[in-house]
């Protein structure tokens, strides 16, 4: 009998593996990984600095550690070069691999903006812990870091660094932060917070150019006005890892389409984490990873299990501003009803029924409330 293939030891894929574990504890199963297999949790990447870890002080366990402890193989350092699914093969730089059924967990690559300079190769990102690792390499000794992207990670790097004793300087071409989540006065306070503890932002405001200047860069903005960091680095969003699954064949969208069991549109193949779209849903949140990891462990163990989506809000990671966010579902017309207070914000997402769908808690207080409002908000999928 071939194995249950993986491919992805990052959240998504090794949640799976313990979640199937948890059911099946003898079916052989192999995790294929372009790096060394090392499990972290990649939150902790964008509050790490401040709390002076080191990459290796990230990760919770080890290849080895992982294979042992939940009875699998791990292929590191493997490039999976194609998927044959005629033949049920994967084609990698450690050769040929046979699947029984195929599981892609292949996450998500930052966006890359096309910015003009001698140095816009150099602009950094940090998505996995070898970027992370990188990323301190850079920035030790240094005092001005910018930031592309005001968006979640933007925002809790901005806290992180500014914390850990770094000038955060943060552009965007939106009008607010966290743009994609927070109503308009709910991002004007956690600006404010955020500001009150020294980040500055550059809001409608987006990068031509990155040049060399001396050890550092020189910033041109698409207003003509220029800035001098030590360190640049680009948050500006993840896209789904889809190139691998688009050769094969598989349909595509924003994200590898899968259905409510997570299956692909080819037999034997699944996707879940940052790199599948859910009927039409691409969540590159952590509790999406976990409900979908359950569930596909359950189908993979034979008993075939629709995933659910309740509603699941957002910690966003800023000491500075505590925030937690449940964003209405995609499709709901509303509005966003803010309470403005002192000290915090609370502001709730109603349809034209006056039905809540989503909330905002920004500030202490407020962030108390997650549990009793999440607890009133519908699914997201049912």
């Amino acid at each position: 009998m071939h194995p249950i293939v993986i491919l992805g030891s990052g959240l998504a894929g090794i949640t799976l593996l313990r979640e199937l574990r948890k059911l099946d504890k003898t079916t052989a199963v192999t995790v294929v990984t372009a790096d060394d297999g090392a499990f972290y949790s990649k939150p902790n990447l964008s509050n790490a600095l401040m709390l002076n870890k080191t990459a290796a002080q990230l990760a919770l366990s080890s290849s080895a550690d992982l294979a042992t402890q939940l009875n699998a193989t791990l292929l590191t350092h493997t490039e999976v070069r194609a998927i044959h699914t005629e033949y049920s093969q994967l084609e990698t730089s450690a050769g040929t691999l046979i699947y029984s059924q195929l599981v892609l967990a292949v996450g998500a690559h930052p966006i890359r903006l096309p910015l003009q300079g001698d140095a816009a190769a150099e602009v950094l990102s940090v998505n996995n812990l070898a970027d992370y690792a990188r990323f301190r390499q850079h920035v030790a000794g240094k005092q001005r870091v910018a930031i592309l992207g005001a968006g979640l990670i933007g925002c809790e790097f901005a806290n992180d660094w500014q914390a850990a004793g770094i000038n955060s300087t943060v552009f965007d071409l939106a009008p607010q932060a966290l743009g994609r989540l927070l109503p308009t006065q709910a991002a004007a306070f956690l600006r404010n917070r955020l500001e009150a503890a020294g980040i500055q932002f550059h809001l409608q405001t987006s990068l031509t150019s990155v040049d060399k200047k001396g050890t550092g860069y020189l910033l041109t903005d698409n207003h003509g006005t220029q800035h001098e960091v030590d360190l640049l680095l680009s948050a500006v969003g993840l896209k789904p890892a889809t190139e691998l699954a688009a050769a094969a064949g598989l349909k595509i969208n924003r994200g590898i389409v899968v259905d409510q069991q997570l299956r692909t549109s080819v037999a034997n193949i699944y996707a879940l984490g940052d790199c599948a779209e859910v009927q039409g849903l691409v969540l590159p949140f952590v509790q999406p990873i976990m409900h979908a990891a359950r569930a596909l462990a359950a189908t993979l163990s034979g008993h075939p299990t629709a995933l659910r989506y309740p509603a699941m809000p957002v910690v966003v990671k800023t000491p500075a501003c505590p925030t937690v966010v449940c964003p209405p579902p995609q499709g709901v017309n509303g509005t966003w009803e803010e309470r403005i207070e002192s000290d915090s914000v609370r502001a709730i997402f109603k349809d034209e029924n006056g039905t809540a769908h989503g909330f905002a808690l920004l500030g202490e207080t407020a962030v108390k409330e997650r549990t009793s409002l999440t607890a009133q908000m519908p699914d997201w999928l049912t």
